[in-house]
């Protein structure tokens, strides 16, 4: 049989560590959409991988930058701001949209300081469509290696992302280690038990629910099962899809009407993660259909909390235990797991 991590991966402090060091720190990340700037936004403050970033924007071109002064490591951009500079709030230095130091107070007192010695670490910045992609190291994959044919596969589902219309921002915590929340994304065996509703509309069946991995995600197609019986799922979207951009980006696409939600799965310690999701809607899609959409998507995640709450409770038991994975069915867990392995060691801490 094909056996999970070893259960003290989802608890121990130690781990996680590593994990944000090999895995997080050296991925490109989901930082939110294009949209999030305007003529009163010109500097957004995000955080990828663990490390605080400020995304900025001329109008004509966004950047990234580590949002930590060069002066003593003051983060400096703290809220959405339509100046076209940024300031430290510690002692003031101050910042151009390129990151290059624009004035520090008493400088001219210190001999031989020179501004351009001193900047905002730019960090790369990668877009497809309206979504913002930031890699904490400069050394990952290129951007385009790391999305491989996603985007093409989306568009073959029907969805236009460059159309795609901002709805809304739905943030969430939960009480779980952030593997047991992605890993929970990852099959739809659980979907018949867990997720009725779910599964009257759409086909979760072992012979119908389709499953493919790629070298940097995996991919989710679910038939629809009754186009009418729970939400109405008729429009150009034919069949759902889910897709995990490996390590922490969740993409969702139900059946029905043009429709996208986007957002990471984040470790805030051994048993707590953080998620948002951005909603997007094709520019013509009901209001009705939006709200009855949202409706069912949260009822699936209130569902999904109780399991991968119950799963960190079960877990943390039987720290020693690993647990097991029928391939037919849950091999995108195992693909999920052969990946973090390639870059942590899932040793028992001492």
């Amino acid at each position: 049989m094909t056996r999970t991590l070893p259960y003290f991966a989802y608890s121990s402090p130690t781990i996680l560590d590593q994990e944000k060091l090999q895995i997080f720190r050296r991925s490109w990340q989901y930082a939110g959409h294009i949209g999030m700037f305007g003529e009163d936004v010109r500097s957004i403050p995000a955080e990828v991988g663990g490390v605080p970033v400020v995304l900025t924007s001329t109008g004509q071109e966004t950047r990234a930058f580590v949002n930590v002064c060069a002066h003593r490591g003051s983060i400096v951009c703290k809220e959405p701001s339509s100046r076209d500079s940024l300031t430290c709030p510690y002692h003031a230095w101050r910042y151009g949209l390129d990151g290059q130091l624009l004035s520090a107070p008493r400088s001219n007192r210190e001999p031989g300081f020179d501004p351009s010695d001193h900047f905002l670490e730019e960090l790369p910045i990668g877009r497809w469509g309206p979504f913002m992609f930031v890699a904490p190291d400069p050394s990952s994959l290129t951007f385009d290696e790391f999305l491989g044919d996603l985007p093409e596969r989306v568009e073959r589902a029907g969805i236009d992302v460059e159309s795609l219309v901002f709805n809304r921002r739905v943030d969430f915590t939960l009480a779980a280690n952030w593997k047991l929340c992605a890993e929970n994304f990852l099959e739809c065996y659980h979907c018949r038990v867990a997720h009725p509703r779910f599964a009257k509309a759409i086909d979760t069946d072992a012979d119908a629910y389709l499953l493919d991995t790629s070298d940097t995600f995996s991919t989710q197609i679910g038939p629809v099962r009754d186009k009418n019986t729970i939400i109405d799922l008729s429009g150009e979207i034919e069949r759902s899809q889910f897709h995990l951009l490996y390590p922490n980006t969740a993409i969702n696409m139900l059946a029905g009407q043009p429709n996208l939600s986007i957002g990471p799965i984040v470790p805030e310690s051994p048993s707590s993660t953080s998620r948002f999701l951005d909603y997007f809607f094709g520019p013509d899609v009901a209001d009705d259909w939006i709200e009855s959409m949202l409706a069912f998507d949260d009822q699936v995640g209130a569902e999904d909390k109780v399991l991968v709450e119950d799963m960190q409770k079960g877990l943390k038991a039987r720290p020693q235990r690993t647990g097991v994975l029928f391939m037919d069915s849950e091999h995108l867990i195992k693909h999920f797991e052969d990946h973090l392995q390639s870059l942590v060691r899932y040793a028992e801490p001492s």
